[in-house]
């Protein structure tokens, strides 16, 4: 499980094997009370959620829009 960053307690992350066939670029977050995944295109935009309020995501929203390109560069050096 590839951690890309860390933000506030957060841990922006991907799992090792994200199906077969892969599912299209995304990220996972977590932290203690909860996890979202977020798809990055054709926008930045949330899959699915458990355990974050609407102003969490919203802000984690934010946090994964601005850091776009290092979780494509991520991805792509992973998963080839």
């Amino acid at each position: 499980m590839p951690i890309v960053f860390r933000y506030e307690g957060f841990r922006f992350f991907f799992y090792s094997n994200e199906g077969n066939p892969r599912e299209p670029l995304h990220i996972h977050v977590r932290k203690a009370e909860g996890e979202a995944k977020f798809w990055l295109r054709p926008e930045v935009g949330l899959a699915e959620s458990t355990g974050f309020d609407a102003p969490t995501l919203r802000r984690l929203l934010g946090v994964v829009d601005s850091n776009r390109d290092v979780i494509e560069r991520a991805w792509h050096a992973y998963f080839g």
